[in-house]
């Protein structure tokens, strides 16, 4: 017997998983479209970083069109103001970086450009799985949680830089299954175990006393977003 049952049980369940995220990339794709882009992309991109962060961690069952359509509209406008935001200021990046000419000036706004990733990177999630509210927090919150994970981040989007273009060479139908997805993918898996930290009491304490950043998130994080048990 070449395989086993178990090892067709867990090919079935890895494809499985494959196939879902597939399935939240069109449906983030699907809402941004609908959304024109400059509307949609704030909901969508929060509606897949609820369900990454509820399935992948929590422990809530595999996402569905409707549980994403409904994560889209539960904050309301809030995620539009966000994907305004964002887009708002990567547009003023890229304008500096295209028409200045000074060395100094270049490097400040590529800092801010790098500063702009990891918010857009973290900021969904922290709205989906924290109670902390209000646009400049949500930010700052965001910016800290990417510098306190910035090793893995940077190795992370690193990787997923080479799987892009992998795509992008041997399997273009990937990337346009997969484009979005991916990213969210890593943030929702770093993010995992920085939650775990959070909500271990003892993790938390060791962390305050050091003056960690994330102590100041055990208290922030919301009740049914720590992971079971």
């Amino acid at each position: 017997m070449l395989f086993s049952f178990e090892s067709f049980a867990t090919l079935n369940h890895w494809l499985g998983a494959f196939w879902r995220l597939i399935w939240l990339n069109l449906l983030w794709t699907a809402v941004t479209v609908l959304g024109l882009v400059v509307v949609g992309i704030g909901p969508a991109s929060y509606a897949l970083a609820r369900c990454l962060d509820g399935w992948l961690r929590r422990g809530e069952p595999a996402p569905t069109a409707r549980s994403f359509f409904r994560h889209a509209r539960e904050q309301g406008f809030r995620p539009v103001v966000m994907g305004w935001l964002l887009l708002g200021a990567g547009t003023v990046i890229g304008v500096n970086l295209v028409s200045l000419s000074d060395w100094y000036l270049r490097a400040a706004n590529l800092v801010a450009l790098a500063a702009l990733l990891l918010i857009t990177a973290y900021v969904f999630f922290v709205m989906a799985a924290t109670e902390v509210v209000g646009i400049r927090r949500q930010v700052v919150t965001a910016l800290l949680l990417g510098l306190g994970s910035l090793h893995w981040s940077v190795l992370g989007g690193t990787a997923v830089a080479l799987v892009y273009l992998a795509m992008f060479r041997f399997a273009m139908p990937l990337l346009f299954l997969l484009g979005a997805v991916l990213p969210a993918l890593l943030v929702a898996l770093i993010l995992r175990s920085a939650w775990r930290g959070v909500a271990d009491p003892a993790t938390a304490a060791g962390r305050s006393a050091d003056g960690g950043a994330s102590a100041g998130l055990s208290h922030a994080v919301r009740a049914d977003a720590l992971p079971p048990g």
